[in-house]
């Protein structure tokens, strides 16, 4: 031991406070453990990205967005108003939203009485690690029984484009805007790229979106992504696939494609190519653990990449979704508990706050086949949905990828609320359901929800809102 290096003892650490984090502590300090977080920002960073730079005030940005465009939309319809936007006041709200949800981490992680520390944690041995508050102070060494890193990502830099913070940002700068650029270009047609770009498109901005893929969202079905697509077309959105950055001159964004190099005026370029997991500087090399080429560490269904110490979220492999490390959290601290656990999800729902919204779960056609699955997939349109129409959104499908006898093994869902639907398709894969099953739930009517119901029909070969292709017998 180094002299001077005494160490407090722990019993359960956790590292990171994000929803990956904060729920493993939960957990474990509901199995009887006595649980320490540690995080860069303290109890300021409880609920990690998601809840204060991320999935929240992107999303409540998103509902401004609908919100505004919508009013135009709603005038032929017998609404007459007019809508301003101040994303002065905006940034209020966003932040009291924000406020409300970290306070309401802290409250839980009061009455389980777990201990927040602030700073930066290394692994100095495979039970013990130096935690760095980043002041005068020397850093604190902290021994631990069990440990779970959730220390999450962070988004990635593009080498040509390195963030200033002003003209050139990221999807975390954007969602604190105080103002709107007359003209931004948003690099990355993924996820974040594509809600960001949309709403900012409906704030009133000249949005381009620059993908050097072949299309948008491609680890997506192209036809759950084309209606997507069409409505950034009719945003105005200048969608500019098969096209690269080559750099900037601080008036104009310089990219190319297989036809030209072109120059873009704009006011504000925002880089949205991804996340980069926080494992770089973590001194996993005392643990005798490597990241693969990716920057992520390998884990079995028990999330152990030490029989002490387990890794959860976008650090490890698989979707970098904040549901996913809140699921894995509760295995992580059972296994580490000494409960038989493991994660083994059947299907992780995704979801694209997009226009329509997509939402995905379990495996698409293309996948079950490739796992040598016989499958099918029945559509139904959103098209034949009375309460679509009513929210004058009829473009869209539930699709359900499915085997012959009926049992589902997927859904693909493109249309208005798609995102509070795509837990039910879950819950049926998870539990073996199929198709009878499904067509034998009565649903509320009108819902988007019948959809599902109707798309499972079709799959029958007997639905009602939509012709047949055979007569019962």
């Amino acid at each position: 031991m180094v002299v001077g290096e005494i160490p407090d003892s722990v019993d359960f650490l956790v590292v990171g406070g994000g929803p990956g984090g904060y729920v493993a502590a939960l957990v474990a300090a509901q199995l009887g453990r006595k649980v320490v977080v540690v995080d860069a920002l303290g109890e300021a960073g409880l609920g990690g990205v998601c809840v204060n730079v991320g999935c929240i005030p992107s999303k409540a940005l998103i509902e401004l967005a609908d919100a505004t465009h919508a009013l135009s939309g709603w005038q032929s319809r017998g609404l007459n108003a007019s809508g301003n936007v101040d994303m002065a006041d905006f940034q209020t709200w966003k932040s009291e939203v924000v406020g409300n949800l970290n306070g309401g981490v802290k409250q839980l992680f009061k009455a389980a009485g777990i201990e927040v520390r602030q700073g930066y944690f290394r692994f100095t041995r495979k039970d013990q690690g130096a935690l760095d508050s980043g002041d005068e102070h020397p850093p604190m060494h902290i021994k631990f029984k069990s440990c779970v890193i959730a220390t999450g990502s962070r988004p990635t830099i593009i080498p040509n484009l390195k963030r200033d913070g002003v003209r050139i940002i990221d999807s975390t700068d954007v969602l604190a805007l105080d103002h709107l650029p007359e003209r931004i270009a948003v690099v990355g047609g993924g996820y974040i790229g594509v809600e960001l770009g949309t709403a900012l498109a409906k704030l009133g901005s000249h949005v381009t979106v620059i993908e050097a893929g072949e299309r948008l969202l491609a680890s997506m079905p192209s036809n759950i992504v084309a209606p997507v697509a069409k409505r950034l077309g009719e945003l105005g959105v200048d969608v500019r696939t098969e096209t690269t950055v080559v750099g900037d001159t601080g008036t104009q964004l310089i990219v190319k494609s297989a036809v030209a190099q072109q120059a873009l005026d704009v006011d504000l370029v925002v880089v949205c190519v991804g996340r980069t997991p926080n494992t770089d500087d973590l001194g996993l090399e005392v643990l005798g653990v490597t990241p693969n080429d990716r920057g992520l560490l390998e884990v079995g269904a028990d999330l152990l990449i030490t029989p002490q110490v387990a890794a959860i979220g976008d650090i490890i492999p698989g979707p970098a979704l904040a549901h996913k490390a809140s699921a894995e959290a509760h295995v992580a601290a059972e296994v580490l508990s000494g409960h038989d656990a493991s994660f083994t999800p059947l299907g992780i729902p995704a979801v694209v706050f997009s226009d329509p919204e997509i939402a995905t779960t379990g495996l698409t056609q293309v996948e079950a086949t490739n796992r040598g699955l016989e499958v099918t997939t029945s559509m139904f349109p959103m098209a034949a949905s009375g309460r679509a129409r009513t929210m004058n959104e009829s473009a869209g499908v539930a699709q359900i990828v499915h085997t012959a006898d009926g049992v589902i093994v997927g859904a693909q869902m493109v249309g208005p609320h798609v995102s509070e639907l795509i837990g039910e398709m879950t819950l049926a894969i998870e539990m073996g359901g199929n198709l009878q099953d499904l067509a034998d739930t009565i649903h509320p009517h009108p819902t988007v929800s019948e959809t599902l119901v109707e798309a499972a029909r079709v799959g029958l070969g007997f639905p009602i809102h939509v012709a047949p292709k055979r007569k019962r017998t």
